[in-house]
């Protein structure tokens, strides 16, 4: 990916700049070579603003995007401000990026760690009862609710305890080879996590619940694939992190 920058000094009517950029945006909403944007203005200039847009690619962007159909419909709605461009450039992200804290992690928001190890404790009483899954967790090591607890807890963002003491996605993904899990199978696992996370009261506001079912959809169909007969899936890989996706916890 990369990211260009544009600075505008915008000394007329700053309100219809904004409108013709609101209209510009249109196009790059549908271009494929667009990855987000976003037009900021500066507070303590009011009449500078900084356009940022994440391209796929340089080249998808200088050729893609600017030699294909949506270009002259952009350029048309921000021709007047041309002039008005005080620097263009395009940038490559680095590794140094992340979160800060105004947001909390699901792993804070649902609890930390005792939360899920009530979960996943509660969630295996439930899976040995059950005819259909039960069978597969007959053997199960005593210790193995604590160790998935830890695995959801640095999917979460919680302490990298799987990845430390356990031996990370490797580990993980041994469980499941070979094991011919079935979509009844899965789905049953499904339903008996939520209602599992509903017996030892998770949160259970809208925006954490569809981010914690989207990666339990996520994960269990990644774990269906991988147990069938010849699936030779990758051996390496990190733990997988999840957030809150489109609905960040809703805080009041």
């Amino acid at each position: 990916m990369t990211v260009e920058y544009i600075r505008y000094r915008i000394p007329g009517d700053t309100a219809a700049f904004e409108q013709a950029y609101a209209r510009a945006a249109r196009f790059l909403a549908r271009a494929p070579q667009c990855v987000d944007y976003e037009l900021s203005r500066c507070a303590d200039q009011p009449d500078t603003y900084i356009l940022r847009i994440t391209w796929t690619s340089p080249d998808d962007h200088l050729k893609g995007f600017r030699g294909g159909e949506l270009f002259p419909g952009f350029l048309a709605e921000i021709r007047p401000y041309v002039e008005a461009i005080e620097e263009m450039r395009h940038y490559e992200p680095t590794e140094v990026r992340g979160a800060g804290a105004s947001v909390p992690s699901m792993y804070e928001w649902a609890g930390g760690t005792e939360a899920l190890e009530r979960l996943t404790e509660r969630f295996y009483q439930l899976v040995l009862a059950d005819e259909l899954i039960g069978p597969l967790f007959a053997q199960m090591d005593p210790g193995h609710p604590r160790h998935v607890a830890m695995w959801l807890g640095e999917v979460f963002g919680g302490p990298s305890r799987y990845t430390d003491e356990r031996g990370g996605y490797p580990a993980m993904l041994g469980h499941h080879l070979g094991k011919a899990i079935t979509e009844p199978q899965r789905r049953r696992w499904v339903n008996l996590l939520i209602d599992a996370a509903d017996q030892v009261g998770l949160p259970d506001d809208p925006e954490f619940r569809a981010a914690f079912l989207g990666y339990i959809e996520w994960g269990t169909r990644l774990a269906l694939a991988n147990s069938q007969p010849g699936a030779t899936p990758p051996r390496q890989a990190p733990v997988p992190h999840w957030g809150w996706g489109v609905a960040p916890p809703y805080q009041g």
